[in-house]
């Protein structure tokens, strides 16, 4: 089956996905880091305001996702970008490249390929409700803004990024107006996902959770 699970920044996504493909031997894949290698590309050559430039951009590049259960590497136009999308900058101006509607069409059109075969975990924020609103099984994770803003922080420091607490929040803050207040695939929850709230639970913990769902519905 295929299994979306959706949520704000900092929600544990990535980590959840990951350790849910490998308890299941499934392909795990985070379809932010396709709007992550667009906004790389869109960065190098000063177009991030120019949005007709964008669409031509996103046209052009060839991005290539290898997945296993547990790992994804990205390569745009064969060079590997998995940790160069990874940058506070690029985090910052990912949603505005997101946001554009016929980024989201070749983007969408991309996800929906790459999970056409099912078995397969499939992370993002609008994943349950208009890229795969058939998947057979859907997750909305969240956490507060606090703790959300704490695990970035700690993965920015942990990939050498110097950032504020201060800073940091006001990233998480902007990040989750620009997904929810956009126009088109707005962040929310799918009317049929379960809805998880990870604040206080470790990543083991919300997987047993995630698991007893499928169990229970299968």
């Amino acid at each position: 089956m295929r299994i979306a699970i959706d949520g704000p920044a900092g929600a544990g996504k990535s980590t959840v996905a990951k350790l849910l493909a490998s308890r299941l031997g499934y392909t795990y894949l985070d379809t932010g880091a396709l709007y992550r290698a667009l906004t790389l590309a869109a960065l190098k050559r000063g177009l991030l305001n120019d949005q007709t430039g964008l669409v031509q951009l996103a046209s052009s590049q060839e991005i290539t996702i290898t997945s296993t259960s547990n790992c994804q590497r990205v390569l745009l136009n064969g060079e590997d970008v998995t940790e160069a999308i990874r940058t506070p900058e690029v985090s910052c101006a990912t949603s505005l490249v997101a946001r554009i509607p016929e980024i989201r069409e070749l983007v969408t059109a991309k996800i929906r390929e790459l999970a056409r075969g099912g078995r397969i975990v499939v992370e993002g924020r609008d994943i349950g409700t208009v890229v795969l609103p058939d998947a057979e099984r859907k997750f909305f994770l969240t956490a507060s803004l606090k703790e959300r803003a704490r695990r970035h922080l700690r993965e920015a420091q942990k990939r050498g990024f110097t950032l504020s607490w201060e800073e940091q929040l006001r990233q998480i803050e902007a990040r989750d107006q620009q997904d929810s207040s956009r126009e088109v695939a707005p962040l929310k929850p799918a009317p049929d996902a379960v809805i998880i709230d990870t604040t206080d639970k470790t990543p083991d913990e919300v997987v047993e959770i995630m698991l007893r769902h499928l169990e229970g519905s299968s």
